[in-house]
């Protein structure tokens, strides 16, 4: 299919950031602050994707996805376990039973280079095995050169492969070098059905920033203005505390509205966010800090 990118604003630089920064600079006041940290870990997709990820490994992160504090029963659970395609059967098993969902990175993840016939295979197979969300790459080569249709059209088939199962488009903005740059690649991906859009691998540097997730939050209230559509956002890499995932989270509300509040909407792309999140909730029950060491890895 042919794709023509439509007219999109230039991004203004100096009002992104200032805007972004000021999002540092907001508090919650205490009585809101449980409120928060309890929909952050609902938010939470607590991830694993290592050359030495094992089925134990996986089982034990999903224990944790399903109990994050054995000692506390009030904390929930989180939104989702996102793993290599190998281990989604594993995590399926694990979680029977939840609520929480398996995600699981393809289309040739990190580096999306590889055949599109392979990848969009990956995206099947990987269904198969049971993952509710399916995590992909774009092809950032194709879109730095300018073509756009190639970009679209690859995501266009990877929705058609995924079937039920949702999907998460990974825009790898550390790669697209520019505000204008990330705002067409989200278009882009929407425009081809994307559920979510994506900022990042966590595999590349700099990955999740509030400038660039603010550009991508802006993009998708104009696509619902536009279409009525509403499509969820996932910030993922270098978000690892409470307060820096408050301030996305106080960004989110003034940028799309409550609506976005929720876990089906907006996601965090985690792995050290969650034992922040729970030292910060044990201070709430008890006025002192643990020590990390009280809180697994994995």
């Amino acid at each position: 299919m042919e794709y023509r990118l439509p007219s999109i604003p230039t991004v203004d630089q100096v009002q992104v950031e200032a805007r972004a920064a000021s999002f540092q600079k907001r508090s919650i006041k205490k009585s809101s602050k449980r409120a928060a940290l309890d929909l952050i870990i609902r938010m939470t997709d607590l991830t694993t994707l290592e050359g030495m990820d094992t089925p134990g490994k996986v089982r034990m992160l999903c224990q944790k996805a399903r109990t994050p504090h054995v000692e506390n029963p009030d904390i929930p659970s989180v939104a989702a376990v996102c793993v290599y395609p190998t281990m989604v059967s594993i995590a399926k098993e694990a979680l029977k039973g939840t609520s929480i969902h398996v995600a699981a990175v393809a289309t040739a993840f990190p580096s999306g280079q590889s055949f599109l016939p392979i990848r969009t295979e990956e995206v099947r197979q990987t269904v198969a095995q049971g993952a509710d969300e399916i995590d992909m790459v774009i092809n950032r080569g194709a879109f730095l050169s300018g073509d756009y249709n190639t970009v679209y059209n690859e995501i266009v088939a990877f929705k058609e492969a995924c079937g039920p199962a949702h999907l998460k488009v990974i825009l790898e903005t550390g790669e697209l070098h520019t505000y204008d740059q990330v705002r067409k690649a989200s278009h882009i991906a929407m425009d081809a059905g994307a559920d979510f859009i994506k900022t990042s691998t966590g595999k590349v540097s700099p990955a999740a920033t509030l400038p660039v997730t603010l550009v991508m939050l802006e993009a998708i209230r104009d696509h619902y203005k536009k279409t009525g559509i509403k499509i969820g956002m996932k910030p993922a890499g270098g978000i690892r505390t409470a307060k820096l995932a408050w301030q996305y989270l106080c960004m989110v509300k003034e940028t799309l509205g409550d609506d976005w509040l929720d876990p089906s909407m907006f996601r965090f792309g985690a792995s050290s966010l969650l034992n922040d999140v729970l030292m910060q909730w044990q201070r709430q029950d008890t006025g002192r800090y643990q020590s990390s060491h009280y809180f697994s890895l994995d």
